[in-house]
């Protein structure tokens, strides 16, 4: 098929975000006493980070804010902002096929970051909309953040192709009705 739309996922594939995002995560949970094991922070991407902690509240007994520790983790990522650097194979992607078919953003993440992160890797130009985990009410693995990216876009799910480097994102792609390429094969990981 030859998508009339292209669709990204940012964290860990447009953005080699995921180990500075771990480092903020240990931060908090060790701050919150959560137990969070790396392997499982891996497995939930694409989950926004006030799901993840109002689940290992549950899941340990613990009662805490989890909106309010979501904005701490976003706090303690912001510094680290800095260090990310673009997953190259997959922008360039995006840059060949810029002004040629209409392409958007779909991250679990938060408006504010992704934004600063598509903007710190000068490639927020290349997209016609972002969408976030603000702007759906069911987070991946549910379709509903690639719909409404398709939607945005003006391109029927149907004739999208979509990136993403998570089981999870993967799901809510096919979910969707669209094309799934999952970047872990294009060898950027």
């Amino acid at each position: 098929m030859k998508p009339k739309g292209l669709i990204f996922d940012c964290d860990g594939t447009l953005a080699n975000t995921m180990p500075l995002h771990w480092r903020a995560w240990s931060l908090i949970t060790q701050r919150h006493n959560l137990h969070f094991p790396e392997d499982r922070f891996y497995s939930l991407g694409g989950v926004p980070s006030r799901d993840i902690l109002k689940m290992l509240a549950q899941e340990q007994g613990r009662s805490l804010d989890h909106i309010a520790v979501a904005h701490e983790k976003e706090e303690a990522y912001l510094p680290l902002m800095a260090q990310v650097e673009p997953i190259h194979a997959v922008v360039e992607i995006a840059k060949a096929h810029y002004g040629k078919i209409p392409m958007a953003v779909a991250s679990g993440g938060t408006e504010k970051i992704i934004c600063q992160v598509l903007e710190h890797l000068k490639i927020r130009q290349l997209f016609d909309a972002v969408v976030t985990s603000e702007m759906v009410k069911n987070q991946k693995p549910a379709p509903d953040i690639f719909l409404e990216a398709a939607r945005l876009i003006g391109v029927e799910p149907k004739f999208c192709r979509a990136y993403e480097d998570t089981d999870l994102g993967l799901t809510a792609i096919r979910a969707a009705g669209m094309e799934a390429v999952d970047v872990r094969e294009l060898g950027v990981k």
